[in-house]
């Protein structure tokens, strides 16, 4: 196996790739690899190097800038790592030192910024020894645990840093959007210092003139006391959205949660208790109806029923709670049965007037929270809640502005465009 440079100049390079086809599929194929990895070194040293100056001084903002010395500097890559001459700039008095291939190549941490993409994504989905065990099984890519967290976090600064700054589009839509559902929620994590605390999660969610949902994005924080920078955070996505869509019917999806209702009634329409939280809760009364263990099909059917009628009929939520108050007066119940029949009628008569189904279901809005609810378990359970697992508030910020970016469709593209426009912050 071979690589050999044919040709080259500032826009092209030609190579010739000879590769020994002896062995089973699986060997060759390793050999395709290693030999495609070659060049891809070779090809992306030389478009480095494409980035640097003649070591002529150079002025950023009103500081004059010269070359120090062009020194070697190794940048990791997808196919391997690979050493480059290159200028580095002070001023005449000295301190930070600039470097222009750098900034112009879009490094992060020495990776160029196809790598850090790579780094970041699978960080943000895996934990660091996995993400390590993948880079090596099926990349061929042998770093350090600790460099793949430093160009995670490094990706990650950038975001928050950007926040306010990059804004991003809303895809094409098949359908024209009739109205917008914004919910939140909590999922509790294991903190090192604190045990459990409730991290929180955002959702706003397009939906057209028959229900169907057509585009969501999502918002994650770290457990924070408050909840102000996340409700902020929050805000600024429905205010974007708003620009979008003026005319949508806007409605708040939550819990019974006191302080989500605080948030929701400032910016939206009309709210809406989460349908399907109330199906649990009678789910929870349906025992007290049917306590025995060889009613288990009539309970069903009694559940079924009841959820009918919350969704259909105009005062269902009133009609059952009656019903529950009966069943209260009537049976004698095990204590843990009363108590979950006790906090059903709680529930309905605290937040009936938030339950009026009917109508949205008539209307062809939503009337659940289900999008909120998923994104609990896959932007905060699935990452941040595998067996052992306690975080510090900083590693859990940096792994979640990563994931609420790639979860919402086409952020994260976006979020690698603009780099590649704008470039990386440089430190102060």
């Amino acid at each position: 196996m071979s690589v050999k440079l044919l040709s080259r100049n500032d826009k092209k390079l030609k190579f010739e790739i000879e590769i020994d086809l002896t062995g089973s599929m699986l060997v060759v194929e390793e050999k395709i690899l290693n030999a495609l990895n070659e060049a891809g070194c070779f090809a992306t040293a030389e478009k480095l190097k494409l980035f640097d100056t003649d070591g002529s001084p150079i002025v950023i903002g009103q500081m004059k800038l010269t070359s120090r010395c062009q020194n070697n500097e190794t940048y990791q890559t997808p196919y391997g790592a690979v050493d480059v001459e290159r200028h580095v700039y002070q001023t005449s008095a000295g301190g930070k030192v600039y470097c222009p291939l750098e900034v112009a190549a879009r490094i992060i941490n020495t990776a160029t910024p196809r790598f850090a993409k790579i780094l970041s994504n699978k960080y943000a989905r895996l934990s660091a020894p996995e993400a390590h065990k993948d880079l090596i099984e099926n990349h061929g890519r042998q770093i350090s645990i600790r460099y793949l967290q430093d160009v995670s976090e490094a990706v990650a600064a950038i975001a928050e840093l950007k926040e306010e700054v990059w804004e991003y589009h809303v895809p094409p839509l098949k359908e024209a959007i009739k109205s917008v559902a914004i919910s939140l929620d909590g999922a509790f994590v294991l903190m090192q210092k604190e045990g459990y605390r409730e991290a929180m999660v955002g959702s706003i969610s397009l939906y057209d003139a028959m229900g169907e949902r057509q585009y969501s994005l999502y918002l994650g924080a770290k457990p924070e006391y408050g909840k102000a920078e996340f409700k902020a955070r929050l805000e600024r996505e429905i205010e974007h959205i708003k620009t979008l869509y003026p005319k949508a019917n806007y409605i708040g999806i939550a819990d019974g949660a006191k302080t989500n209702w605080e948030f929701l009634k400032r910016h939206t329409d009309k709210q809406l208790i989460d349908f399907y939280h109330v199906t649990e809760y009678l789910s929870d009364a349906a025992e007290a109806a049917y306590s025995n263990k060889s009613e288990k099909p009539a309970r069903k059917a009694w559940l079924e029923d009841k959820c009918h009628q919350l969704k259909h009929d105009k005062d269902g939520a009133l009609t059952i709670l009656a019903e529950l108050k009966e069943l209260k007066q009537k049976n004698k119940l095990k204590k843990e049965i009363r108590d979950n029949l006790n906090a059903t009628i709680t529930y309905i008569e605290n937040n009936h007037a938030m339950m009026q189904y009917h109508l949205y279901v008539k209307k062809k809005l939503p009337i659940g929270s289900g999008v909120t609810e998923a994104a609990c378990k896959t932007l905060i359970k699935q990452r941040f809640c595998k067996s052992g697992m306690r975080w510090k508030e900083h590693g859990m910020k940096v792994v979640l502005s990563l994931r609420q970016i790639i979860q919402s469709e086409t952020r994260w593209d976006q979020f690698w465009e603009k780099i590649n426009q704008y470039g990386v912050p440089v430190k102060p």
